[in-house]
């Protein structure tokens, strides 16, 4: 027989170590297995009501780590904001000074840092890559606790421009630099910002790749899968396009398609789905029209494509240049 409900008031909206509540006597053994909770990982539990994403999984990690532990990376990116950065089923990354010997497990990514590594400029050899105009103190990753907006307090986090170098190591570049993108246009960081950081850390280990991850950023696009789709562009010998290029056309409107090669009047536009909505087809096509009888050549992706059918987008795109007079 499953057990009954049981959610005592304390415990109410939270997180919490199992082999804590038992002892402090709020529940039993047998009433954790309830519907009232939900195990998210070895004795740590959370009320079943709780939005089960990144935010949840960050919680939970953390009760079990020591607190020099500090989330880090896309963990990071998604607790300021960046919600595509990592959902509930992906890795916590963390940043755990090598003296503490945690080693990473299911869902949980643990990045070390000790007296082996290379400090960042301006750092102690536990922090993350300093801020540029930063003190020594504010640099430090190891912020205190920040409530989120539930009034829940959320893990110690490494600051934006921090994640966005930890990101830019850490992941592969079609994953990293989308979730750049969005720190960059929600104005969470600076591509100075960022120039600083990664000329400061140049000489770490990945420093080299985030530089290079960092080049392929732009806060113009307005979606993942547009940042995917320039990324993979670029990458597949194309000129980098430009992102959300104005172009006036009849009657004085100002379009802006998603991606744009204003030399050759080509450009790009990404469809994340069919719309059934007749009026907002309507738009589209109306949008598509002008922008031809500007002298534009239009191209579309759909995701489907892009996911699956990549290389003939590539080569499409490639002979719509070519037509337009580019030069490999």
């Amino acid at each position: 027989m499953p057990p009954r409900p049981h959610r005592p008031s304390a415990l109410a909206w939270q997180v919490f170590r199992g082999s804590d509540v038992i002892r402090q006597g709020l529940v039993t053994r047998h009433q954790l297995r309830g519907s009232s909770w939900i195990r998210l990982r070895h004795d740590v539990y959370a009320d079943a009501r709780l939005d089960r994403d990144h935010a949840l999984a960050c919680r939970a990690a953390a009760l079990r780590l020591p607190p020099e532990a500090v989330i880090a990376g896309p963990s990071s990116a998604y607790l300021h904001g960046i919600e595509h950065a990592a959902g509930f089923d992906d890795d916590v990354h963390v940043l755990v000074p090598r003296a503490c010997r945690v080693d990473s497990q299911r869902r949980l990514r643990v990045h070390l840092l000790g007296a082996a590594d290379p400090p960042p400029t301006g750092a102690s050899p536990a922090a993350a890559p300093a801020l540029p105009g930063a003190s020594p103190a504010a640099a430090s990753p190891l912020l205190p606790p920040m409530a989120d907006g539930g009034g829940a307090i959320a893990p110690r986090r490494t600051d934006p421009t921090s994640a966005a170098w930890e990101t830019a190591v850490w992941l592969d570049p079609l994953r990293a630099v989308p979730i750049i993108d969005s720190l960059l246009a929600c104005g969470l960081t600076t591509q100075a910002a960022l120039t600083t950081v990664g000329t400061a850390n140049a000489d770490r280990p990945g420093g080299r790749r985030a530089t290079w991850v960092f080049g392929l950023a732009d806060p113009g696009a307005q979606s993942p899968p547009e940042s995917q789709l320039r990324v993979r562009l670029v990458l597949g010998g194309l000129p980098r396009p430009v992102t959300q290029h104005p172009i006036r056309v009849a009657g004085g409107l100002v379009l802006h398609p998603d991606l744009a090669w204003p030399e050759f009047r080509v450009a790009v536009e990404y469809d994340g789905r069919w719309h059934a909505d007749p009026e907002q087809l309507h738009r589209d096509r109306r949008r598509l029209n002008l922008l031809v009888g500007a002298g534009w050549l239009i191209l579309h992706v759909t995701g489907r494509r892009l996911y699956n059918d990549f290389p003939a987008v590539l080569g499409e795109v490639r002979s719509a240049l070519l037509s337009r007079g580019w030069r490999r």
